[in-house]
């Protein structure tokens, strides 16, 4: 009789932190990040395996969000920001709908006081939504 009461909670969290998920389209943070305005910081909370394949220019690996030890890294990562610093956070393993990593991610953040944080939105996932458009790249360790 439990399992049904947990699943069940499972699934109206999801719901409701998809709901309360702000995203930003990858052609407008492509474009954010050629203007002059101030960036937001990018934090990858994927698995290492995609940061070292490619990854989106001077965006910082936080760990996966999906994972108790990359939740504390997203938190280290992000501890000295001010409150109000427009953050994007970005996973690409999946489609998007069922990604492990961002929503975790963003409700940690949004606990933590965060205002500004914003989920980039890759429906399919970062090859097809990012790479495969020309938005830029780079490879490289996961560094922190």
């Amino acid at each position: 009789m439990r399992i049904p009461a947990i699943t069940a909670a499972a699934a109206f969290l999801a719901i409701a932190l998809a709901a309360d998920l702000p995203t930003v389209e990858p052609k407008n943070l492509a474009g954010e990040l050629q203007s002059s305005a101030a960036k937001p910081v990018l934090l990858h909370v994927g698995f290492p395996v995609m940061y070292r394949g490619k990854h989106i220019p001077h965006s910082i690996y936080a760990g996966p969000g999906s994972k108790p030890e990359g939740l504390d890294a997203l938190r280290a990562a992000v501890a000295k920001l001010p409150r109000d610093r427009e953050i994007v956070l970005y996973c690409g393993c999946c489609p998007f709908d069922r990604c492990p990593n961002v929503r975790p991610a963003v409700a940690l953040l949004q606990q933590m006081g965060f205002t500004e944080v914003k989920a980039l939105d890759l429906p399919a996932n970062f090859a097809a939504d990012w790479t495969s458009h020309g938005y830029p790249v780079e490879e490289g360790p996961a560094a922190r």
